[in-house]
């Protein structure tokens, strides 16, 4: 990272947020990113909204650069990438590679979570199905993905591969009996900055319990 900047990453444990923590470990930045612990409101009730928290909703993730506020997760991926580009997380601008992986993190943010959502809430409409298409889809376009690749793009592991596999690190069961996807899968699990971020995760809530 060229010059000196001022990184805070926002963090709740075992939230959205938990794939920003993994991509900076696999960016080697945790030296350069600093990783503040923030509350969040949850689904379940428990939790409660930060003071501290810059998010204009109170949500995580949330990356202050030099005191400018980036929400939304595909933006602080990119920004973060851009920020780091030795890990070689994403490649290179105005190639196509690039376009690919862009493309991975636009689908992920426009048609996988509110799909995956619909699917959790019980809630199906046609509007739904022609404007993001279905559960069966999404896991198509993963199964044709990684039909004899190790990776989305391919041979090259990049932040494609953190984004689109961090719903699935909560939910594997909602993985279909694919040989590519579920060897995909227990890769990403097995990975240490994975690891790291899940154990660290843990003994955070039990501190917060």
């Amino acid at each position: 990272m060229k010059g000196t900047h001022m990184l805070t990453l926002f963090h709740a444990p075992m939230s959205r947020s938990t794939r920003l923590v993994t991509l900076v470990d696999e960016l080697s930045a945790r030296d350069a990113v600093n990783i503040r612990i923030v509350n969040v409101q949850r689904r379940d009730g428990q939790g409660a909204v930060d003071p501290d928290n810059p998010h204009p909703e109170k949500k995580v993730p949330v990356l202050d650069h030099d005191g400018t506020v980036i929400t939304e997760s595909i933006a602080i991926a990119i920004h973060l990438c851009d920020l780091f580009p030795k890990a070689a997380m994403m490649p290179e601008v105005g190639t196509p590679e690039r376009g690919a992986c862009l493309q991975w993190l636009a689908w992920n943010a426009g048609v996988v979570e509110p799909v995956l959502v619909a699917k959790l809430s019980g809630i199906e409409h046609p509007g739904l199905q022609s404007s993001f298409r279905g559960w069966d889809e999404v896991i198509g376009r993963l199964e044709t993905a990684l039909d004899g690749s190790d990776w989305l793009m391919g041979d090259r592991f990049t932040v494609a591969d953190i984004i689109v596999h961090s719903s699935f690190s909560w939910m594997p069961d909602l993985l279909p009996d694919h040989t590519g996807i579920q060897d995909w899968h227990n890769r990403m699990m097995a990975r240490p900055a994975t690891q790291r971020a899940w154990q660290d995760d843990q003994a955070l809530i039990k501190k917060m319990l």
